[in-house]
């Protein structure tokens, strides 16, 4: 039997993201196949087994927390006992490569994309810089970041120049135009990211994304519909068919996520036609060998509404695994079942 080691909570901001994944993952997969130990990272970075009944795991809440733990003393003894790891850590030391830097040092089997693969897909600067090199369409951007003495400018070619907020205000205006969006180069789940629509708006949501990080990404408003593909395998990697999201909210934010759900998900074989869905796979395998990523990803795309012209917003290389997930439901439109998912995701692990 197969010792499987689910990975979940961890420090970040998208910490209870990540209990809801790990324990989805823990209940469904197949405990004929696979002898699975629960570990919990609290959000200090203690380790822990989490001793609760595997077949009984509950269905934790957005800030819940598992509570009957047992401390893991020896963290490196205890993962070299595994015979593959599943992590599904999210963000800070989650899917940045952090973990996956200490499974390689480990030297086991782990589920999901590597460390080159995690760390640039996690900041998106470099993310855009690789999509940018592949001549992957995507919204128009530059960057910023914090110094010393206020703020740089960084454009495409990483010249730096420091300005004012009145001066970058000038510089959204010139290079992109109202609206725009603002968001923290290393945070997912949409955690710090706002739409500006005016000099007002763009200086307090320019104040709320440095709260998360150093480096902001400013970004076009593409006018369209939020499609996402979701990939599975190595070498032959296998697409799902497109879905759409279609938000109530002014756009597609961590609220509308998680704590106040007001998404619909249409998935539907077909439902933009043969060519543009094809068009779509083509881009998002692209997107996921560009960056060198291996097990699953999703890639999020922008299907402009005037042109139908294809733009990728991101690829994310740890996306929620749960059975009400839009990973997990855009594979089971085209036959596959969430523990089929599974079974691959960790066969494919043991033979990277």
């Amino acid at each position: 039997m197969v010792k499987i080691g689910v990975i979940f909570g961890g420090i970040s901001n998208e910490h209870s993201i990540s209990i809801m994944s790990g324990c989805s993952i823990v209940k469904n997969l197949n405990k004929l196949k696979y002898e699975v130990l629960p570990i919990y990272i609290d959000k200090e970075g203690n380790w822990y087994e989490v001793l609760d009944d595997i077949c009984q795991m509950p269905n934790y809440k957005l800030g819940e927390e598992p509570i009957n733990l047992k401390p893991i003393e020896n963290v490196i003894k205890f993962l070299q006992e595994l015979d593959c790891a599943f992590p599904v850590l999210r963000g800070k030391y989650g899917d940045d490569g952090s973990i996956q830097g200490l499974l390689n040092i480990v030297d086991i089997p782990y589920v999901g994309c590597g460390i080159l693969a995690s760390s640039v897909s996690m900041d998106k600067i470099y993310m855009k810089t690789i999509f940018s090199q592949a001549n992957i369409m995507q919204a128009k951007y530059f960057f910023i970041k914090k110094s010393k003495n206020g703020i740089i400018s960084v454009d495409n070619e990483f010249n730096e120049k420091e300005v004012s907020i009145d001066e970058l205000i000038d510089l959204v205006y010139d290079k992109l135009k109202y609206p725009v969006f603002v968001k923290p180069a290393n945070s997912g789940a949409s955690i710090g990211v706002n739409k500006a629509t005016s000099s007002s708006e763009l200086k307090k949501s320019i104040e709320d994304a440095f709260f998360y990080d150093d480096k902001i990404v400013l970004e076009k408003e593409i006018k369209g519909k939020e499609i996402e593909i979701a990939l599975l395998g190595n070498e032959n990697v296998i697409t799902s068919c497109p879905g759409e999201i279609k938000i109530k909210d002014e756009f597609y934010d961590y609220n509308s996520k998680y704590q106040n759900p007001t998404t619909n998900s249409i998935i539907s074989l077909n439902m933009l036609g043969t060519n543009l869905e094809d068009e779509l796979r083509e881009i998002a395998i692209k997107v996921f060998k560009a960056v060198d990523a291996k097990g699953l990803a999703r890639v999020d795309f922008f299907v402009e509404d005037r042109t139908n012209v294809v733009y990728v917003n991101e690829i994310n290389t740890m996306p929620d695994i749960t059975e009400e997930s839009m990973y997990v439901k855009l594979f089971e439109a085209i036959g596959i079942k969430y523990t089929e998912i599974l079974d691959k995701l960790i066969n494919d692990a043991m033979e990277k």
